[in-house]
């Protein structure tokens, strides 16, 4: 698995927890604070699409995992 998968993965289990941690109708309820966390991974999705910036992506790179189209198998990417 390449770190753009890893990254979308990430990205998507933090925006369901803190939706589900925040939101009133969600029976795993805790505080409306957990919002500002789906914020936070919005807004740094955004200005890594824009920038092609990612922080995680640069730590997933340190610990040993390949770059996106590094791998002999799937659609390189570059």
């Amino acid at each position: 698995m390449n770190s753009e998968r890893i990254i979308r993965i990430m990205a998507g289990s933090f925006i369901l927890i803190s939706l589900l941690l925040g939101a009133p109708a969600s029976p795993l309820y805790h505080s409306s604070y957990w919002l500002w966390f789906t914020v936070f991974v919005g807004f740094n999705l955004f200005q890594s699409g824009l920038t092609r910036f990612c922080p995680a992506e640069l730590i997933l790179w340190k610990l040993g995992v390949s770059k996106a189209g590094d791998q002999t198998t799937g659609c390189p990417l570059k």
